[in-house]
C-alpha cells in the first residue's frame, strides 16, 4: 500500500511481512528510511483487511504563529488490520514535506496494553541532533536513549526529523522515548498506554523532510496533524511581549536595586506601559508557600497592590506557579490565579508528564488564563493549535538558567532542533551584556564573562525563536541607553503573516526573515567566528520600493571583547538586492523593511 505527497514526491508504502507492519519512505525515489517496523500490541500478529485512499486540501487560521494562514494538503491512507484478533486502524498522511502515522482503536481493544513502536532506519545519516539543547548524538553502541526531537543531517544534505504530533488527544500515553539498536543500526520510538477502547488514539509519529535545517523550523506538519482548535472563543488569547523580573535581581539602577518587592513590580510595569510592552511576568517567591488552597505571599510583597496597577495602565500579568513550595491543589489553582487578576500562569515544575499537562492547559483555559510551562516540561508538538491558550515553554535551555550562559553554537541548535516542537520561550534579549558578565546580577551566571553574545544578536534571536509570549529579561535602564536598538524589539510583533528561512547551518548560523502585513522583520544570529551572509530579498513585491533599518555589529564589536558596540543605518532596497549580513564573533544583524512607495524603478 503506498501513499504518495500531492506533489508525489514523498511516497510511503506499507506491507505485511511475516506477521509484521513495514513501513518505508522515498523522496524523488530514493530511499530515505529502509524498511522499518510498526507496532500498537508488542509481538501481535498483523493481518491487512483493505485500504483505502483519499486527498485533502483546506486552510485554516492559527490564534497566532509564524503564518496567518496553514494550509492542510494531504493524501491519507487508511489501512484495516487486524491485530491479534483485534480490529485496527493505521492512517497514515503524505504531505509534500513530510508524513505522519497513528493508530485508531475500536472498543474491543479497551483495557489491553498497548506499546506504540515505531522504527527508524535512517539511510545515509551523517549527523544527529537530539533533544531541548540540540545537542549531537553520536549513534553507537554506548547510546542509550536520544531525547525528542531528533533531527538528522543526511551526507546528501536533505534534512529529517523525528518527533510526534497531538500527543494531547492520545489519552494515556506519554512522550514517546528514542532509542538506538546498534546491532540493527536502527532507532525505535516506543510509548505504552493502556486502551481506553472505541475512540482510543496514539500519537502521530511524525517524519520531516526538508532541504535544509532551517526549512524544517517553519514546516507545519506537526501543527497539520494536531487536532483543531477546541475552543470556541479565543478572543481572550493575545500574543505579546513583555519584562521578566527574574533576571533584573540585583541590579542598581540609580535609585533603587530591584528585587522581589511591590517596588520594583511597580516600577516594571510602568515601563511596560510606557513602551508599549503588553506583559509583565512576575516570576518565583512572591509567595512562600502553598497549601490546600492558600498561599503564603512574601511579605515584600503586596500582590494585590501590583495586580491592580498593572490592570490600571493596561499591562497583563504572567503570575508564576510553583510546584516545589507545596501543592495548593489543582481543583482551585487556575481559578485562584484568575481571581487575583492574571492574564496567565508561568508553571514551573510540574515535569514531563502529558496527562499532567493536558489537565492543566485545560484548566488554564477554562479560567481563561495563558499557560507558559517551565522547568522540564513536555516537548508536545501541535498542542498550540488546538489549545492556543498554550502560549510558550522552556523545552530548551533558557539563557542563563541554571544561573549558566548558553553559547551562540548551544542556541543555534536550539532554533533548529529543539524549536521544531513549537512555540519557546528562551529569555533572549539582554542588552546590559557587560553588566551581566561582571557578576551585577543575583541570576547573572555564576561563572564571570561566560555570556557570549552581541547586543545585534540578542535583538535577533527574539526574531529567530518562535513564541506566542515574547519575554524580555533584562532591565529598563539597559534598554534605554540603546533607545534606538530597542525600537527593533518595540515595533516587532508577537505573531506573523508568513515566515521563511534564508539561511541556515545547524550550531553555526540562520537567517529569519518574518512579516507582519506589508512589512518584514529579518534576524540573522551567528557561532563564534565572524562571518557575512548573504540575505537575498527575493521575497519582496516586484516594483515597489523599500526603507530598510539595519541593526548590525559594529566594525569592533565581539562577542566576548565588545559585546554592546552596534550601528543602525537606513538604506533603499528592492526585490532582488541583497544585503550582506556582516557578523561579529558571536554576533548578529538584524532589519526592518518597510514599502515607502508603490511607484516602481
Amino acid at each position: 500500500m503506498t501513499v504518495r505527497s500531492p506533489n508525489e514526491q514523498v511516497a510511503t508504502s506499507f506491507v505485511v511481512e511475516n506477521g509484521s507492519l513495514c513501513y518505508q519512505v522515498s523522496r524523488d525515489g530514493k530511499p530515505v528510511i529502509a524498511s522499518s517496523k510498526v507496532e500498537i500490541f508488542a509481538g501481535a500478529e498483523m493481518a491487512m483487511i483493505e485500504h483505502s485512499i483519499r486527498k485533502h486540501d483546506s486552510n485554516w487560521k492559527p490564534v497566532y504563529g509564524q503564518f496567518s494562514t496553514i494550509r492542510d494538503h494531504h493524501r491519507e491512507l487508511t489501512i484495516s488490520l487486524i491485530a491479534d484478533g483485534i480490529p485496527v486502524k493505521l492512517l497514515c498522511r503524505a504531505f509534500d514535506s513530510g508524513i505522519g502515522f497513528r493508530f485508531v482503536l475500536p472498543k474491543e481493544s479497551a483495557d489491553k496494553s498497548m506499546r506504540y513502536s515505531s522504527e527508524y532506519k535512517v539511510l545515509d545519516g551523517a549527523a544527529h541532533y537530539a533533544g531541548p539543547v540540540g545537542a549531537t548524538v553520536e549513534l553507537s553502541a554506548k547510546t542509550k536513549r536520544v531525547a525528542v526531537p531528533l533531527v538528522t543531517e543526511c551526507r546528501d544534505g536533505l534534512h529529517l526529523a523525528f518527533l510526534e504530533s497531538d500527543l494531547y488527544s492520545a489519552v494515556g500515553f506519554e512522550c514517546m522515548r528514542i532509542q538506538f539498536h546498534a546491532t540493527k543500526k536502527s532507532l525505535r520510538a516506543s510509548s505504552s498506554a493502556v486502551s481506553i477502547g472505541e475512540g482510543q488514539l496514539t500519537p502521530w509519529r511524525v517524519i520531516l523532510i526538508g532541504e535544509t535545517a532551517g526549512e524544517l523550523t517553519v514546516n507545519t506538519v506537526a501543527l497539520n496533524l494536531a487536532a483543531p482548535c477546541k475552543l470556541e472563543d479565543t478572543s481572550w488569547i493575545e500574543p505579546g511581549k513583555g519584562l521578566w523580573d527574574w533576571r533584573i535581581h540585583g541590579y542598581h539602577n540609580g535609585e533603587f536595586v530591584y528585587d522581589i518587592d511591590t517596588r520594583s513590580y511597580l516600577h516594571l510595569i510602568d515601563f511596560c506601559a510606557e513602551q508599549g510592552l503588553e506583559y509583565f511576568t512576575v516570576d518565583d517567591h512572591w509567595f512562600k508557600t502553598a497549601e490546600n488552597g492558600k498561599m503564603v505571599v512574601a511579605p515584600e510583597v503586596d500582590i494585590a497592590k501590583v495586580m491592580d496597577y498593572a490592570k490600571e495602565k493596561g499591562v497583563m500579568i504572567m503570575l508564576y506557579y510553583d510546584r516545589k513550595k507545596g501543592d495548593f491543589g489543582d481543583q482551585t489553582l487556575f481559578s485562584h490565579y484568575a481571581d487575583l487578576g492574571a492574564t496567565g500562569m508561568k508553571y514551573g515544575f510540574m515535569g514531563n508528564r502529558a496527562g499532567f499537562t493536558r489537565d492543566a492547559i485545560d484548566a488554564a483555559a477554562e479560567n481563561k488564563l495563558l499557560i507558559n510551562f517551565h522547568d522540564g516540561p513536555v516537548p508536545m508538538a501541535g498542542v498550540e493549535r488546538t489549545m492556543p491558550n498554550l502560549v510558550s515553554r522552556e523545552y530548551c535551555h533558557g539563557q542563563q538558567d541554571s544561573r549558566r550562559a548558553f553559547t551562540p553554537e548551544t542556541f543555534l541548535k536550539m532554533a533548529m532542533v529543539s524549536a521544531l516542537t513549537g512555540p519557546l520561550d528562551m529569555s533572549n534579549g539582554n542588552f546590559g551584556i557587560n553588566s551581566i558578565n561582571a557578576g551585577e546580577r543575583k541570576k547573572g551566571p555564576k561563572k564571570k564573562n561566560s555570556y557570549i553574545s552581541t547586543v545585534v544578536s540578542e535583538v535577533a534571536r527574539n526574531l529567530v525563536i518562535y513564541t506566542g509570549l515574547v519575554t524580555l529579561p533584562d532591565a529598563p535602564e539597559e534598554y534605554l541607553k540603546k533607545a534606538d536598538l530597542f525600537e527593533f524589539l518595540k515595533a516587532m510583533p508577537a505573531t506573523w503573516d508568513d515566515s521563511l528561512v534564508l539561511n541556515s547551518k545547524i550550531g553555526t548560523y540562520i537567517t529569519v526573515a518574518r512579516r507582519s502585513s506589508d512589512t518584514w522583520f529579518i534576524g540573522s544570529v551567528n557561532d563564534q567566528s565572524e562571518r557575512t551572509l548573504d540575505v537575498r530579498l527575493d521575497f519582496l513585491e516586484p516594483e515597489v520600493a523599500y526603507e530598510a533599518t539595519l541593526y548590525q555589529d559594529a566594525r569592533d564589536s565581539h562577542g566576548v571583547k565588545n559585546p554592546e558596540a552596534y550601528e543602525v543605518k537606513t538604506i533603499t532596497i528592492k526585490q532582488g538586492d541583497t544585503v550582506p549580513a556582516t557578523m561579529a564573533v558571536g554576533g548578529g544583524h538584524a532589519m526592518i523593511i518597510r514599502p515607502v512607495n508603490q511607484s516602481g524603478w
